[in-house]
């Protein structure tokens, strides 16, 4: 049995929550003014690497996988999704079995690694669009390569991001979703009734909305305006405060609600390192700021996103909304998801952070806590 002690973000107060066995038995008022946050694990459905360990890069091995997974674990982040993007089917293949690999090796991959992503390779073939992914790779959906994919690794690909443009993109869908397969709409040029002809068939999450779209857009319609109008849709949101002006922000919280957003860090393998100039097998030159936007030198274009879920929510309560509704959107909402609770209540699984935060400051971990165990 052990007690993680810490300050509710609901209530303000403090409480002490008992897990035996993994999971959470108990959760008693503290009587204790203790000054440390604590809340579920994080829950990130869109990482691509992070601190220099990158899920895209040649010759992926096992023990890239378990690095980047105990760096991810070190920003506060319990369960994730390794996000693998458009690239040639057999190196996409090579990627999916490293990961299914290294979660039969390492007990703590295995449980913080409930699936996979697969970001493309089905996406738009025009630039805006298309974002970095490589356009020599992308093809029209394929339910038999989808089936290839999970024939490697054990069925372990969770979420797939299609665009709806392809004709092929209904049945792709309705096929994937029949497996219980996520589909979420993104890096796509798709019309209206494209859009909403993907949701029928079955998809339920928008990609990193607002990013991975044409620059510009007609004013009305467009795809963000159905996406954000349709109820069944949640939103993935990149809030590092680079990828979405706060205004913009604003305003897909609100028309979402909490209970359809979600932030996700989307998160490549240069978050976390030292602001500078870096080349990369992609973009090509890069600059990493002091205050983590990656961007091509002289531009006004992202490189990709640099900083950690953790930021994401202290941007979010420092701007938005309260610490426990953006905590919400990083803990809860993703864990529905990948059949998680992501909440503090009797029968969850005993995943915890305990970190330190004032308004306007960022997010400071003091203590990972997996299944119960101090494990940082």
């Amino acid at each position: 049995m052990n007690r993680i002690s810490g300050r509710d973000p609901q209530t303000g107060r403090g409480i002490e929550v008992i897990v035996q066995d993994s999971v959470i038995t108990a959760i008693n008022d503290a009587s204790w003014a203790d000054p440390v946050w604590l809340s579920p694990g994080l829950v990130d459905l869109q990482i691509n690497g992070y601190r220099g360990f990158d899920l895209n890069g040649d010759g992926l091995t096992t023990d890239t996988v378990i690095e980047l997974t105990r760096s991810v674990l070190k920003v506060g982040v319990t369960a994730f999704l390794p996000t693998i993007i458009t690239a040639s089917e057999e190196k996409i293949i090579d990627c999916l079995r490293a990961v299914a690999t290294a979660r039969r090796l390492d007990p703590v991959v295995e449980h913080m690694i409930p699936g996979v992503h697969v970001e493309g390779p089905h996406l738009s073939p025009e630039d805006g669009p298309r974002g970095a992914h490589p356009r020599a790779y992308i093809r029209p959906p394929s339910v038999a390569e989808f089936d290839r994919w999970q024939q490697v690794c054990g069925h372990l690909v969770k979420m797939v991001t299609v665009s709806p443009h392809f004709e092929e993109a209904p049945v792709y869908i309705a096929s994937l979703h029949q497996r219980g397969v996520l589909v979420s709409i993104g890096h796509t040029h798709a019309s209206v009734e494209q859009i909403h002809a993907a949701v029928d068939a079955g998809a339920t999450l928008s990609t990193h909305l607002g990013n991975g779209v044409a620059d510009p857009l007609p004013r009305h319609p467009n795809l963000l305006w159905t996406q954000l109008a349709d109820d069944r849709l949640t939103a993935m949101l990149i809030a590092d405060g680079h990828h979405l002006p706060d205004d913009t922000l604003k305003v897909m919280l609100r028309a979402k609600g909490l209970e359809r957003a979600i932030l996700a860090s989307d998160t490549v393998a240069l978050g976390g390192m030292p602001p500078g100039l870096y080349k990369t097998p992609i973009g090509g030159v890069v600059k990493l700021s002091p205050d983590g936007r990656l961007s091509l030198p002289g531009t006004r274009f992202l490189a990709g996103s640099a900083l950690p879920l953790k930021d994401a929510v202290a941007h979010v309560a420092n701007k938005h909304l309260s610490l426990a509704e953006s905590l919400q959107l990083a803990t809860q909402n993703p864990a529905r998801f990948v059949g998680r609770e992501g909440r503090l209540q009797v029968g969850a699984l005993g995943d915890m952070i305990r970190f330190t935060w004032e308004p306007g400051s960022s997010v400071s971990i003091e203590s990972v806590i997996l299944q119960g165990t101090q494990i940082l």
